[in-house]
């Protein structure tokens, strides 16, 4: 086994919008394909409101817990973009209009012909000490704090921004995956598969249930940062298949 710690990560998505479901959250899935290459370990997602005191509760808490944790919206220009002020209040600093920020968004909105009013400098803010996170899309900068990452919640800008954060993180060993097609439905194979996982410690194995042509199937998905636990458990895997065709067949 590989001594190379396991480094974990956190999300918190941010906005009533989408507990309501007025929008629906493409970002978590992005981090976690993203996470996963890198070798960081996904391990908690939670979706909270417009609400300073009920961010601040989580974020402590996911902080504590991970190597890192992704935020995603609340940091636009509206009176319920809350995110910057409910991070400051979780780290116990002053959320103050960083210099920077306003040079880049007021140069922005000059060159456009927009006037920088008091809604749009609104996305200068950040927590006192907090670094910079480039937003390549629409200049508005997310930021860091700590372990912490704060980022637009426009799928298009939240992309771009990880693409800046994530070469920069100090990931583990990236997560082997490979896959085995069983002919048979996950109630067919449900309580032997559990044994395999039993068997098989070192492993993640998940399966996803297929219909197509009136039958049910299953991919099965072996998950390892080693090749050789992996390699076993498909082993198994691929026998319990074929004990299971057999009795079948004998039936």
């Amino acid at each position: 086994m590989s001594s190379r710690p396991i480094a974990t990560a956190a999300m918190l998505a941010i906005g009533d919008e989408l507990l309501s479901g007025r929008t629906k959250d493409k970002n978590i899935g992005q981090l976690a394909d993203v996470l996963f290459l890198a070798g960081i370990d996904l391990k908690e997602v939670r979706i909270v409101g417009d609400d300073e005191d009920a961010i601040v509760e989580a974020l402590n808490a996911l902080r504590a817990r991970h190597t890192y944790v992704f935020t995603s919206g609340g940091i636009g220009p509206t009176h319920d973009d809350i995110t910057a002020d409910a991070v400051s209040k979780a780290f116990g600093v002053p959320c103050l209009y960083d210099p920077l920020a306003m040079q880049l968004l007021g140069a922005m909105y000059e060159r456009r012909g927009v006037e920088f009013n008091a809604a749009r400098q609104r996305m200068a803010r950040m927590p006192e000490g907090a670094v910079h996170i480039e937003n390549a899309v629409s200049t508005a900068p997310g930021f860091q704090i700590g372990n912490v990452y704060v980022m637009a919640g426009v799928p298009q800008v939240f992309t771009a921004m990880l693409g800046t954060v994530v070469p920069r993180l100090e990931g583990g060993v990236p997560m082997l995956s490979r896959s085995v097609a069983s002919p048979f439905g996950e109630g067919d194979i449900g309580s032997a598969l559990a044994e395999i996982q039993k068997k098989h410690p070192e492993t993640s194995i998940g399966s996803y249930p297929r219909f197509s042509e009136n039958r049910f199937s299953t991919e099965i998905v072996i998950r390892s940062r080693e090749d050789a636990p992996a390699e076993a458990a498909e082993r198994d895997i691929l026998q319990m298949i074929a004990e299971i065709a057999a009795a079948k067949a004998a039936s």
